[in-house]
């Protein structure tokens, strides 16, 4: 069983950064696509970014491209999405998931975490 735990979220002014942390178990980094999805309050969960278990294919959202950006450390099992220039429209609770490909990501991942609130003021 695949476990995820992000860290990192909290509240932050606009135009300011924030780095998230999605800590999973031993060698799911190595064995599946992670992605970032998001969900604001009255709004559906999307996909904002992704990254291919071998780090060659990356995805981002057409909302966060230039701002945000995914990477990962095989050796510490952990993904990472850094964020920058935040405005309020990314305030949202963030979770971590894991899935055999990205296309799969999108409609369904196999696994979530519990989730990180991320809230930026105006």
């Amino acid at each position: 069983q695949v476990q995820l735990v992000e860290s990192g979220g909290g509240l932050v002014q606009t135009g300011g950064s924030l780095s998230l942390s999605c800590s999973a178990s031993e060698r799911t980094l190595a064995s599946y696509t992670m992605g970032w999805f998001r969900q604001a309050p009255g709004k559906e969960r999307e996909l904002v970014a992704a990254m291919s278990w071998t780090g060659t294919s990356t995805y981002y959202a057409d909302s966060v491209k230039g701002r945000f950006t995914i990477s990962g450390d095989n050796a510490k099992n952990t993904m990472y999405l850094r964020m920058i220039s935040l405005t309020p429209e990314d305030t949202a609770t963030y979770f971590c998931a894991a899935g055999p490909n990205i296309p799969k990501l999108r409609t369904g991942p196999n696994f979530w975490g519990q989730g990180t609130q991320v809230t930026v003021s105006s």
